[in-house]
């Protein structure tokens, strides 16, 4: 398959569950390295951190020639995680980090706003219907525990 070929099919609309996408199909995966990644946090409540997380992220195998987005198109996140970490001693801590990333939305090079504004949708709108959807499975998953636990 030739380099346009791949990335045609890459842009290809895609059906998932009645829901249209282009990019990578459902169900690929990938392996990142942020070998020089730094991690700022600070303390704003008794329970709460704020952090930010900046670093150059490596694919840890090389993607196949010609496949994926344009060069210079720009990914919005949302990321809900679960962070477990021990204490090794005063200076170093093993951390381990597992959750779900939302594609909010994407620019390719040539736009001037995010794909959500051209929907005439806010980032506030797609992060309320993340969180909702999210509370809901919650509430789920404790019913079906409790259920279990009960006989």
């Amino acid at each position: 398959m030739a380099k346009c070929e791949k990335r045609e099919f890459y842009n290809q609309l895609k059906d998932y569950n009645g829901q249209k996408y282009s990019g990578m199909s459902v169900g690929g995966k990938h392996s990142w390295i942020y070998t020089d990644g730094i991690w700022n946090e600070i303390k704003i409540s008794p329970e709460i951190w704020k952090f930010e997380f900046i670093s150059l992220k490596n694919r840890r195998h090389q993607a196949p020639p010609g496949t994926g987005a344009l060069n210079r198109t720009e990914y919005h996140w949302y990321i809900l995680a679960d962070q477990k970490v021990v204490k090794l001693d005063e200076n170093k801590y093993n951390t381990k980090m597992k959750g779900l990333k939302f594609k909010i939305g994407h620019k390719r090079p040539n736009w001037r706003m995010w794909s959500y504004n051209y929907k005439h949708e806010s980032y506030e709108d797609k992060i309320i219907q993340i969180l909702e959807n999210v509370i809901e499975q919650l509430k789920t998953k404790k019913k079906e525990r409790e259920i279990l636990t009960f006989f």
